[in-house]
């Protein structure tokens, strides 16, 4: 099985070096299409097993999954440009253009000629993508359950998957994609604060990364929800508490899910 990412810029490299990671895909199946030299040079110091064309047409005819990542206005002018290439008979064709929808990737794919559509996916992942740590959101309108477990499996190489309605694309957005962005402001939030309790940056900055790997990894292993884990920690009297009320009083939690909400 053979995957073409077309427009293989910084999402799409990503994506790229972590399938060469997994093992769906050897490098050897991956196909990467770019309009820019200096991208297709900086792919191939990357992995040289890729195969690397400017030709889009050409790295869709090779592939059995089409996976397209470039600007959502460019949607449109790229698939007009591949359709004739593509085989709707064979070929999965995932878009992970933010904000288009799969209504509008049917209109661009119908063909006047045929009313057949090829099975398509729309995909949201976050920029943890670049270390497999992604959340990536899955929707489709007609694929098969092997066909989404497919295209699920193809995502969990990179971190985490998971299969939404596509009403809850934009909530799924700001959850994740946007959430990245909230949480490291959490974190840079609480160096600044490491820095003036007396730590130097670099210290704060371990300090704090780690804690919040560790609060990440008490909510997996355990399976419990944050109130559970944070009871533990919050004694009569203590300083937990004296600190939890300060940040509520400040707004802190109104203020994450307004913030949340401010991008749908």
């Amino acid at each position: 099985m053979k995957i073409a990412i077309i427009g293989a810029g910084n999402l799409g490299g990503s994506i790229a070096r972590g399938l060469s990671q997994g093992e769906m895909f050897k490098s050897t199946d991956i196909i990467c299409t770019s309009n820019e030299q200096p991208v297709l040079d900086r792919l191939h110091e990357a992995n040289p097993e890729w195969t690397l064309t400017m030709d889009n047409c050409e790295a869709v005819r090779m592939a059995d999954i089409v996976l397209l990542s470039v600007k959502p206005w460019l949607i449109g002018p790229i698939i007009q440009e591949i359709k004739s290439a593509l085989d709707y008979r064979r070929q999965i064709l995932i878009s992970a253009a933010a904000g288009v929808t799969l209504d509008q990737l049917r209109n661009f794919l119908l063909k006047n000629d045929e009313c057949k559509l090829p099975i398509f996916f729309r995909v949201i992942p976050n920029t943890a993508v670049s270390v497999r740590s992604s959340m990536t959101f899955i929707c489709t309108q007609q694929a098969s359950p092997e066909q989404t477990e497919l295209v699920r499996n193809l995502f969990s190489e990179l971190g985490v998957a998971m299969v939404i309605d596509e009403r809850l694309m934009s909530a799924a957005t700001a959850l994740a994609s946007c959430g990245i962005a909230y949480a490291l402001r959490y974190i840079r939030a609480s160096i600044e604060g490491g820095v003036e309790m007396g730590f130097y940056p670099s210290q704060a900055q371990e300090i704090v990364i780690q804690t919040v790997r560790g609060a990440t990894e008490l909510l997996r292993v355990n399976g419990s929800n944050p109130e559970q884990e944070i009871d533990k920690v919050t004694t009569p009297g203590g300083i937990t508490i004296k600190g939890l009320n300060e940040m509520a009083m400040s707004g802190f939690t109104s203020s994450v899910i307004r913030g949340l909400k401010a991008g749908l």
